[in-house]
This record gives structure tokens, C-alpha cells and sequence, in this order.
């Protein structure tokens, strides 16, 4: 999956956001004009959805607020990955196991084109290849010098073992090869999680809203 083409965002004006099928997210300047508001509704289209994570902002027209929640931002301590022999590399074959597991455990966001963000490990019930998905890591975001680690998903039938914290380090050791830092995010309320990475070394570096808004008619 390494050296494949990145996924490139629409663009309207200053606005930014991934073809739907990859991931909902739209990306606004830091200073946001009444012109940008307008691009970025034409950019998603009437009765379509998008998701900014950035601060909380208030929401103008042409748009309104769908939902909002809170996320937090974690970031990996130096040499924290770990190979897992285990660990086997997910692509475009996979997507429909992807999909029936992210649709059981919502880990976030996971969509039929998401898997060309790349870097996707997975571990099966049986041994290698065989057997059903029943854990998976892949990447999204890549600011730089820093590869995010998403889709981080346990079948609940499986939880308990260790999976997924095998698969963050080993996603993690694929990143740190290129020689940038890990990072990922979880629900601001999700505790659990949040107890589970920072006893893992991650600290938290960042706290943020998803604002998801829908563009109205004129």
C-alpha cells in the first residue's frame, strides 16, 4: 500500500474536503470568510453531510448543525511500535469485511474508498490469511512529520486479548520506518479508551470538536 497515489480533496475556493466515498471530512482555513462558508456549501451539496474537527465555531448560513461532539487527540511515545508477525495487510479485497466490521464496532468513520488513505493491518481468526477479520488498524491524516493511526476496530466476539493494541503497535512501526510520529483520536467521552492509550504512553496533545453540518437550501 506504500507509495500509492494519495487521495486528493475536492477544492471550491479555499475549502477542502475528501470525495465522499473516502471520508466525510471538510477542511476550512484558519480565518473563515462569509466566501469561504459559500464555497465550502457548494463543495458538499445540499442535503450531504460533511465533518470539520478543528475548535468549536459558531455555524453560519447556508449551513446548520447536525452534530457535534467532542474528540480527543493522542500522541505516541518515541519507539513505541511493534511488529506482529500476525498482522496481516488489508486492500481493496478486503473492503467488504472492512465495512461489515466498522459497521459493528463504529470506530469512526469507514467508508468504500476509505481504505486508499492506506497502511491498513488486520488479524483473521485463523492463522495468516485464513479465517474471519476480526481485528484492524489502518492510517488517515498525515500532517507533517506525524501519520494518524484510525479505524482501530476489535470484533466484539474477540476483545479482551489484546488485539488492537498488537495492531496500534503495529501500525505504529510502519510509521516510525518512514520516520514520522504516530497519533490518533477518540471520543472525547470514551474513557475507556482514553485510559487504555495513555497507559499505553500516548499523551493527550490536543482537544477539538467534530462539528458535522449540512449545507441548506438557498
Amino acid at each position: 500500500m506504500r507509495g500509492r497515489t494519495p487521495v486528493l480533496p475536492r477544492c471550491e475556493g479555499r475549502a477542502r474536503r475528501y470525495p465522499s466515498q473516502v471520508a466525510p471530512f471538510l477542511g476550512l482555513p484558519d480565518e473563515i470568510t462569509s466566501q469561504d462558508w459559500a464555497d465550502a456549501a457548494e463543495l458538499v451539496g445540499v442535503g450531504h453531510t460533511a465533518a470539520l474537527m478543528r475548535p468549536d465555531l459558531p455555524i453560519p448560513e447556508p449551513f446548520k448543525l447536525v452534530q457535534q461532539f467532542d474528540l480527543v487527540q493522542l500522541v505516541a511515545p518515541e519507539s513505541f511500535g511493534a511488529e506482529d508477525p500476525a498482522a496481516v495487510v488489508l486492500g481493496v479485497e478486503d473492503v467488504p469485511e472492512m465495512l461489515a466490521l466498522t459497521e459493528l464496532t463504529e470506530p469512526g468513520p469507514f467508508r468504500t474508498r476509505t481504505i486508499e488513505f492506506g497502511g491498513y493491518l488486520g488479524l483473521r481468526s485463523g492463522q495468516g490469511e485464513e479465517g474471519k477479520l476480526i481485528a484492524m488498524a489502518g492510517e488517515r491524516f498525515r500532517p507533517p512529520g506525524y501519520v494518524e493511526i484510525s479505524a482501530v476496530c476489535t470484533d466484539p466476539a474477540y476483545r479482551g486479548k489484546g488485539l488492537a493494541t498488537r495492531l496500534v503497535r503495529a501500525a505504529a512501526a510502519a510509521i516510525e520506518r518512514t520516520g514520522a510520529r504516530p497519533f490518533l483520536h477518540t471520543g472525547g467521552t470514551n474513557t475507556t479508551a482514553i485510559r487504555l492509550y495513555e497507559g499505553l504512553g500516548f499523551t493527550v496533545s490536543n482537544r477539538m470538536k467534530v462539528t458535522i453540518v449540512e449545507p441548506v437550501a438557498a
